[in-house]
C-alpha cells in the first residue's frame, strides 16, 4: 500500500467476487482489493498521488461501479473517496454497519435513472401562440425598439421559458413514478429547470427510458428531456459515515 491512503470505490455483500479484469483510477491503473468486516466490504486500491478529477479516472471508476452492480448490490461512493489505511476503512465498516446492510437490501435489483428538464431550444414559436404577454412585449419592442424594451423581452422569454420546461418535467416526474421504486431530487444544475433521479428495477430500465422518451417527443415544444441511465444508484445511497474525499 501507498502513503497515498486507500481508495474507495463502493461496498458490497462480503463473499462477492470483484469482477475480472477490473482495475482501478491512475496511472497506470491501481490493482484492486477488498477490506472485509462481517457482512459487509469495500472495494479498494492503493489512491494515487495528486488525485484529479481527470476523464481517464472518471471513466474508470464509473466502469467499474457498473461491472460490480452487474454482480448485486453496491453501495457507490463519490469518485474521491479516500480513507488514510485500511483498518480506516474497516472501522467504518463496523460502526455502520447496520445501515449498510439496509441500504444494500434496498438497493438490491436496482438501478439509478436520471432524467434533467431543459428549455426546449425549438420552442419560442409556441410560447409566442400561447403567452400574451410574451406577443405583447414583443409587439413593444417592434414599435418602440430600445435597448429596456429588448431587455424585457429576453428576461421575459427566458423566465416563460424556464416554466414551461419546469412544469413539463414535473408532468414528467409524476408519469415516470409509477415505474420507480423511489424518486430522489437532485441538486441545481445550471442551465435545468429540473433534476430528478429514480430508483428503478433493473428489468424496468427499458421501459422507464421508453416511457421518458415519449413523454419527450410528445413535449418537445416545452421540454428538453436528457435522460441517462442506468447508472449506479448515487442518489440512493445516504452520505453518512462514508469516507472523508480528497481536495482533488
Amino acid at each position: 500500500m501507498t502513503n497515498h491512503g486507500v481508495y474507495v470505490y463502493a461496498i458490497i455483500r462480503t463473499g462477492r467476487p470483484l469482477p475480472a479484469d477490473s482495475t482501478g483510477v491512475g496511472n497506470p491503473p491501481a490493482s484492486l482489493r477488498v477490506v472485509r468486516q462481517g457482512p459487509v466490504t469495500a472495494v479498494v486500491s492503493d489512491a494515487p498521488p495528486q488525485l484529479r478529477a481527470r476523464r481517464r479516472d472518471l471513466l474508470a471508476h464509473q466502469d467499474l461501479l457498473m461491472h460490480l452492480a452487474d454482480g448485486g448490490p453496491v453501495l457507490p461512493m463519490r469518485f474521491g473517496m479516500v480513507a488514510p489505511d485500511e483498518e480506516a476503512v474497516r472501522t467504518q465498516l463496523e460502526a455502520a454497519e447496520t445501515r449498510h446492510i439496509a441500504a444494500l437490501e434496498h438497493l438490491d435489483g436496482g438501478v439509478e435513472m436520471n432524467i434533467k428538464a431543459l428549455p426546449a431550444q425549438n420552442g419560442l414559436t409556441a410560447l409566442v401562440a400561447e403567452d400574451k404577454n410574451i406577443r405583447r412585449l414583443r409587439e413593444d419592442v417592434r414599435r418602440h425598439p430600445s435597448y429596456d424594451a429588448t431587455l424585457r423581452l429576453g428576461e421575459a422569454v427566458a423566465g416563460a421559458l424556464s416554466r414551461r420546461a419546469a412544469e413539463a418535467g414535473q408532468r414528467a416526474v409524476r408519469e415516470l413514478t409509477p415505474v420507480a421504486r423511489a424518486v430522489a431530487a437532485g441538486p441545481e444544475v445550471q442551465g435545468c429547470a429540473l433534476n430528478v433521479s429514480f430508483l428503478v428495477n433493473r428489468s424496468d430500465s427499458d421501459v422507464f427510458r421508453t416511457t421518458a422518451q415519449r413523454f419527450a417527443d410528445a413535449h418537445r415544444e416545452r421540454v428538453e428531456l436528457r435522460i441517462a441511465g442506468p447508472l449506479p444508484c448515487y442518489s440512493f445511497v445516504a452520505a453518512e459515515g462514508t469516507p472523508t474525499p480528497t481536495g482533488a
